[in-house]
């Protein structure tokens, strides 16, 4: 199932051009813009005779309210919308090495973009979010994400815990990060299937999402008598490149 939706601004733009141009319907570019990254997206849709128009400011900000916009929106065919029920062919398809990412009710767009281009770069099998009390997939994030909102299946799921059960049931072991917990990141076995549970801004994991994890663990930080606590887009980065290097190493 795909649903037409707008992105905007330039890296978002680029990257839909480069990565899954098949999705791109139509580009409008602010008319007279001399930006010279605007033209090259101009000639980069015609390439893919991809329907281009030159339209002024008010036309651009009536099609994407207040989101920031550089000059550039395009319309798009988002590519799939996945369904909790294809978790589990995910995870078998991953042949024992499936590295999913739970993120459990992250509030802020840009952290979540941030997110899901790290879990993209990481080739991550798939990202979990709930369908309440968190942000889902809109035009901030697919900006923040530069493409990888498409690139990596995003799964909503009504119950988180009866989600992070199902994939325990699947061989998924589940890891929460966690401030308080005794065990570091770097003393884990990360090469097979595995879980990383992050929470969200200011509470963290939630006490059901905590008690679903087969451990919690930490990121070991030598300097946090001066910082509480990392970012949670920060956080998943180094989680998922932590497995990233293990998995390169075996």
């Amino acid at each position: 199932m795909s649903q037409k939706q707008w992105i905007a601004g330039i890296n978002a733009v680029t990257a839909a051009l480069e990565h899954d141009a098949e999705h791109v319907r139509e580009v409008l570019i602010e008319a007279g813009a001399k930006n010279p990254r605007l033209i090259e997206i101009e000639s980069s849709a015609r390439r893919r005779d991809i329907d281009v128009r030159r339209v002024n400011q008010q036309a651009l900000a009536g099609v994407v309210g207040t989101l920031r916009h550089q000059g550039v929106v395009a319309r798009y065919a988002a590519a799939k919308t996945w369904d909790e029920n294809e978790l589990e062919g995910l995870v078998e398809a991953a042949e024992g090495r499936a590295l999913i990412v739970i993120l459990d009710g992250v509030q802020d767009p840009h952290n979540l973009g941030a997110c899901l281009r790290s879990a993209a770069a990481a080739a991550a099998t798939a990202v979990l979010i709930p369908k309440d009390k968190s942000v889902q997939v809109n035009a901030t994030v697919r900006k923040t994400s530069a493409g990888a909102a498409d690139s990596v299946p995003v799964i909503p799921v009504t119950n988180l815990a009866r989600a992070m059960r199902d994939l325990q049931q699947l061989g998924v072991w589940l890891y929460g990060l966690a401030g308080d917990a005794d065990t570091s990141l770097y003393a884990l076995d990360l090469r097979g299937n595995v879980g990383l549970v992050l929470g969200g801004e200011g509470a963290g994991l939630r006490r059901l999402t905590r008690e679903n994890c087969d451990q919690l663990v930490k990121i070991p930080m030598p300097g946090s008598e001066n910082v509480e606590s990392l970012n949670v887009s920060v956080a998943t980065g180094v989680t998922l490149f932590e497995a990233v290097r293990q998995r390169v190493a075996s």
